[in-house]
């Protein structure tokens, strides 16, 4: 019988159990999956916790690769034997298989393997509605500055080689200055320790005082207010994460007396709503990635058994790049 973490209450990472869970047939729409690698991913910790509720007893994980077993009816795009990938709701992918919906299943081309799959679906889908839809009123055209937080995560080093093949001059934020130097070494422009310096006092000096177009923000509640500081008239702070706590409320006319600017608050799943949106997405990636332009780094690997380690690195801020788990 498949082996799969599930929560059973929310809190700490001692709240992941390693259980047998009988798997069934995919029904209409589904598809069964054996997993060969699972993605990592700060949502997980969200959801273990209770941030993010979900009916309890609960399968976590957003995101593996692995190999179609079985398909129910109406499914088209797959068949069995086919190599695959996803970044899916619901969780369940911290699992040796499963069944889950077929909607937001690719296949997963054959120069890119299962692990590396199973690292940059959701974080490479993340930074690609970010840099390609998350986009300020004016737009974004080479040579434009934007703000990105935890530049040296799964998704910041992601973003940081694909805004430097879109033409961006990426102001990246990390924690330490090696993290700051791994940036750099992904396509950054420039990098910020904000343990040691004050980013808006550098991101003014950096963009001649002028400020950034657009702010990507995983961190919360953190770097809200210094984001907001760190925006040109019109720009955009596009807050999609939590990492530090949620965002503080705020009243709306802050947002006019610092330059007119506009607020987001983004979900990939609210941009993969139809299989057709995942599919194109999902091209865009796995052409970025096949050209070279963008790298998937993969610094930690952990068995499914030892899944809790991982999440203690995660919060800890003690991990760099994508994260992978190994049935």
């Amino acid at each position: 019988m498949p082996k799969t973490v599930q929560i059973r209450q929310y809190g700490g990472p001692e709240q992941m159990q390693l259980v047998d869970l009988p798997v069934g047939e995919p029904g209409p729409g589904e598809i069964r999956i054996r997993h060969h690698a699972i993605g990592l991913n700060f949502i997980d910790v969200y959801q273990r916790t209770g941030l993010y509720q979900n009916p309890l007893p609960l399968s976590l994980g957003m995101e593996g690769a692995g190999i179609v077993e079985a398909v129910g009816d109406g499914v088209t795009h797959l068949k069995p034997g086919d190599r695959a990938a996803y970044a899916s709701n619901p969780p369940g992918s911290y699992s040796e298989a499963r069944v889950m919906p077929a909607r937001t299943v690719c296949r997963l081309p054959d120069a890119i393997s299962f692990e590396t799959g199973a690292a940059m679906m959701l974080k490479g889908l993340t930074a690609q509605y970010l840099l390609k839809k998350t986009l300020p009123v004016e737009g974004l055209q080479a040579g434009d500055h934007v703000l990105f937080h935890a530049a040296a995560g799964g998704v910041g080093l992601i973003a940081c080689q694909w805004a430097k093949a879109l033409g961006l001059q990426l102001i990246a934020t990390a924690g330490s200055d090696a993290k700051c130097q791994l940036a750099l070494d992904h396509g950054a422009a420039h990098a910020i320790n904000y343990r040691s310096e004050d980013f808006v006092a550098r991101v003014k000096d950096i963009t001649g005082g002028r400020g950034v177009k657009v702010v990507y923000d995983s961190v919360g509640k953190d770097t809200w207010e210094g984001s907001l500081d760190c925006l040109r008239p019109f720009g955009l702070m596009a807050s999609f994460g939590n990492a530090s706590g949620p965002a503080p409320a705020f009243a709306p006319g802050i947002l006019g007396a610092k330059g007119s600017l506009y607020v987001t608050r983004q979900t990939l799943f609210t941009h993969m709503s139809t299989r057709e949106a995942t599919q194109k997405m999902a091209d865009d990636l796995f052409a970025v990635v096949e050209s070279g332009a963008v790298k998937i780094r993969i610094d930690q690997r952990f068995a499914l058994a030892d899944v809790a380690q991982a999440h203690v690195a995660l919060e800890a801020r003690g991990t760099t790049g994508c994260t992978i788990l190994l049935p």
